[in-house]
C-alpha cells in the first residue's frame, strides 16, 4: 500500500504542474469524435475518485465480501459536463479528491488490505488490490489522454 500511496502523492504533484500549464484549448480538443479530451479523461479521474473514496471506506467496515456497485463511465463524463467546465475546476476537485483518497489509504490498518469485495465481473479481490488497480488505472489516463507522457 505504501507504493501506491507513494505513486498517488506523486501524482498529487506532477499533475496541477503539467495539466496547469496547458490551455483550454489543449485540454479541450478530443483527439477524435467520441474520444474523451484531456479535460474530460481528467474529469471521468473524478468520478472514479467519487466512486472509489467510499468502497475504501466501506470494505473496512462492512460484511465481507463487499460487493463493489459499478457505474457508467461515459454517463458520469456526460452528465457531470466536463467539456464545458473551466479546466481550472476539475484540477481542483481531482486534486482535492485525490488528497482525500490519500489520507484515507494512509490510515488503513495493514491486516485491513486483505479484506474481500466482489467486482462487477464477480471476481474476489482484496482492499489493496482495488487500490492498486485505483492508481494503476489513474496512471493509464494521465500517460495516455492526459498529460501525453509529459511527466
Amino acid at each position: 500500500m505504501e507504493r501506491a500511496a507513494e505513486r498517488l502523492k506523486h501524482w498529487l504533484h506532477a499533475v496541477p504542474e503539467q495539466f496547469g500549464r496547458m490551455s483550454e484549448a489543449e485540454v479541450s480538443e478530443r483527439p477524435m469524435p467520441g474520444k474523451w479530451s484531456p479535460k474530460e479523461a481528467l474529469g471521468h479521474l473524478c468520478d472514479s475518485a467519487v466512486n472509489n473514496l467510499p468502497r475504501f471506506i466501506k470494505i473496512q467496515y462492512e460484511k465481507q465480501p463487499y460487493v463493489l456497485i459499478p457505474y457508467d463511465q461515459d454517463q458520469w463524463v456526460t452528465l457531470q459536463d466536463y467539456q464545458n467546465a473551466p479546466a481550472e475546476e476539475i484540477l481542483n476537485l481531482w486534486s482535492g479528491l485525490n488528497n482525500r483518497i490519500l489520507k484515507a489509504i494512509e490510515k488503513i490498518p495493514a491486516e485491513k488490505l486483505s479484506y474481500q469485495c466482489v467486482t462487477a465481473n464477480q471476481e474476489t479481490k482484496s482492499l489493496q488490490w482495488i487500490i492498486d488497480d485505483y492508481v494503476e488505472h489513474m496512471e493509464y489516463h494521465l500517460n495516455g489522454q492526459i498529460l501525453k507522457n509529459n511527466v
